[in-house]
Formats: C-alpha cells, sequence, structure tokens
C-alpha cells in the first residue's frame, strides 16, 4: 500500500506537465467555454489522483527507508508541477486567461497626434481581455515551493511571510482592472494546493 501511495504521487507531479501541450492546443484554437470545461476537467482529474494518494497513504503504514526519504521531494514536485492546471482552472472559472493569445499588432508605428496623456495608463477591459500578471508562472512556482518545505518543515508562521512578500511585491499591478480579483483566485487556489501536497505528505510518511 505505501508503494501504490508513492506511485500515485509520481503520477501527481508527472501529469500535469503533459497536460500542458492540451491545454495550450485547446485554449488557441477553442472558445472560451471549451477552455473553462477543459481545464476543469484536468484539475478535477489531478485533484482526484491526489485524493486517491491521500486516501492510500491514510490505510498504508509509514513510508520508511528510501521511499520515506523521498516522499517529501516527489510531494514538493508535485506541488510545483500541479498546482498550474488547478490555477488555470480556477482563473478560467473566473473568465481569466481563456481566449487565446493576443495577435502582435501589424502597425506598432506610434501617432504622435494620438499619444495617450498618461504616461503609465491602467489596462482596462473585461477579466478575459487582461492578460497574466507578470512572471506570474514563475512566481507561483517558487511561491507553491516555498509553502510547501514551510509546512513539511513545522514553520507554518512562514506562510504569512511568504504572503506579505508577494503582495508587496504585486501592489503597484494590483490598481489595474481585474488584476486583484486574479491576483486572489490565483495566489489561493495555488497555496491551497501546496498545503494539500504538504498533507499528503504527511500521511505518507507519519
Amino acid at each position: 500500500m505505501t508503494g501504490a501511495a508513492i506511485v500515485l504521487l509520481v503520477l501527481t507531479a508527472l501529469l500535469p506537465p503533459m497536460w500542458v501541450p492540451v491545454d495550450r492546443a485547446v485554449r488557441d484554437r477553442s472558445p472560451a467555454t471549451v477552455v473553462r470545461r477543459v481545464r476543469a476537467a484536468g484539475a478535477v482529474g489531478l485533484l482526484a489522483l491526489a485524493s486517491a494518494t491521500a486516501l492510500t497513504a491514510a490505510a498504508a503504514g509509514p513510508a520508511t527507508g528510501f521511499l520515506g526519504s523521498a516522499a517529501p521531494v516527489i510531494a514538493a514536485v508535485a506541488a510545483v508541477t500541479g498546482g498550474g492546471p488547478v490555477v488555470r482552472a480556477v482563473l478560467a472559472a473566473g473568465g481569466v486567461g481563456t481566449g487565446p493569445n493576443p495577435a502582435p499588432n501589424p502597425d506598432p508605428a506610434p501617432n504622435p497626434d494620438s499619444a495617450p496623456t498618461d504616461p503609465d495608463p491602467a489596462p482596462t477591459g473585461t477579466p478575459a481581455d487582461v492578460g497574466p500578471l507578470r512572471g506570474g508562472r514563475v512566481i507561483g512556482y517558487l511561491e507553491r515551493l516555498a509553502v510547501v518545505t514551510t509546512l513539511m518543515a513545522g514553520w507554518p508562521e512562514g506562510l504569512a511571510i511568504i504572503l506579505a512578500v508577494k503582495s508587496l511585491a504585486r501592489y503597484p499591478e494590483l490598481r489595474a482592472p481585474h488584476a486583484s480579483e486574479q491576483f486572489i483566485m490565483g495566489t489561493f487556489a495555488s497555496v491551497l494546493w501546496a498545503v494539500g501536497l504538504a498533507g499528503v505528505d504527511h500521511l505518507v510518511t507519519h
């Protein structure tokens, strides 16, 4: 049973990168409703796999030896890789990032007569029109890695520091329309996934 839990944990870590090409193809070629459904299906499948891992680990004894040492590493990898599909599904459900990537402007030459008076205008539009926050993917990886390792180390107070640092760094961007909603949804989904994987690791190793 312990070996089965480790196998399921490995699948939880490996399946998200394999899902990326499917997600990109659907995003670029399908309407927003299809994108939301596909991303929701992927997230539900991933959550079901993580839940099966937790149930199997709870029914089995604690992992020892090599498996006990490998479990935290695998769980940390699963927290980093698996959070992406979950976050994208949550954002898609909120109407963010469900359309294809915008095409480049064929006539980028500036027009002096139409130059904006605001040197730093805030973007406008619907949530689906506003692009993802800059560096969101890499920041999400680092955030989930920090969260899961902090909990594995038995220092839950570190979560407050992680979220405070991220909030302060993102503050200048949050004045844009819909950016705060995107920030909240993405952060909650990312952190909750990492917390869940820390819990799975605890079930496997204790």
